[in-house]
């Protein structure tokens, strides 16, 4: 019998997702921390608590960052018995992971980190790729349910996930930084910077990031798919890791300079494409 999950956080990311178990035939409940517009989670079952909702054999976190999945957690781990698993698909502290997954497994109940990318429009198609740290056992149970949200790897134990959504992040800060600046360059060249795109298609310097990214700064259309502040918030993270195994990551202070600056501008909310404006500004 397919496993029941409860999906923790329907925001941008979670309504989809759930809404993808659902059509994969799980049953599913959702909860969120602040009561939604009826018509934002249309066919998906609200449970009327964490408590509720956490009598599910996964408990999935969808949730801004590692205080939220925190608070979350502290919420329905009374409850949480053996042989259910919570699966933290935000993206959040590895070292907060690996000491949830060390005290959860003190009462029988499993922790996989399991964050994702691939933005709201891969949660819709089931694309996503998804970065797994956990033991083998607990991968294996969630298995079933993460191969219909896209293509997860186990790249570890507890935290390893979370470590290389950190990576993740890295990549395509570093990547929008980049194409920011080409498509500037282009537009002041006088170059028509949608040809630039077109010609670059196919080469080494494309990308999602070109094509999907690079058409929201011509547009100049910044609606989120991911938040400045919330890559904001995973670049630090990153940096402290960097520090803390001595890393040289000298182009990640200088993007996370950047995306410091947009927020303190006031430009928090919008898409992380939005890194454009400071250059064409």
């Amino acid at each position: 019998m397919p496993p029941t999950v409860s999906v923790f956080g329907l925001g941008l990311m979670g309504r989809p997702m759930a809404r993808r178990l659902i059509a994969a035939g799980l049953t599913v409940k959702g909860w969120n921390r602040t009561r939604l517009p009826e018509d934002l989670v249309a066919g998906i079952p609200v449970a009327p608590s964490p408590e509720e909702a956490a009598r599910a054999n996964i408990c999935l976190l969808m949730l801004a960052d590692t205080s939220a999945a925190t608070d979350v957690l502290a919420r329905i781990e009374p409850g949480l018995s053996a042989g259910q698993v919570v699966v933290d698909m935000g993206t959040s502290d590895p070292e907060v992971s690996r000491e949830n997954a060390r005290r959860l497994k003190e009462k029988g109940t499993g922790w996989v980190d399991a964050p994702v990318s691939g933005g709201p429009d891969g949660a819709e198609k089931g694309s996503l790729a998804i970065m797994v740290g956990g033991s083998e056992d607990d991968f294996t149970t969630v298995r079933p349910m993460l191969n219909a949200l896209g293509t997860p790897v186990r790249v570890g134990e507890a935290g390893a996930g979370h470590t290389v959504k950190l990576i993740n992040q890295v990549i395509v800060g570093l990547t929008i930084e980049a194409v920011a600046e080409a498509l500037t360059l282009a537009e002041k060249a006088g170059i028509d910077p949608r040809l630039v795109q077109q010609a670059l298609r196919g080469g080494y310097a494309d990308s999602r990031i070109l094509q999907v990214h690079g058409s929201r700064m011509l547009e100049r259309s910044y609606v989120p798919g991911g938040r400045v502040k919330t890559h904001l918030k995973d670049l630090k993270m990153a940096l402290r890791l960097a520090t803390s195994v001595s890393a040289r990551t000298p182009n990640l202070r200088t993007v996370t300079d950047l995306f410091q600056k947009l927020v303190d501008r006031g430009d928090g909310e919008l898409d992380h494409s939005a890194l454009h404006k400071l250059l064409t500004a």
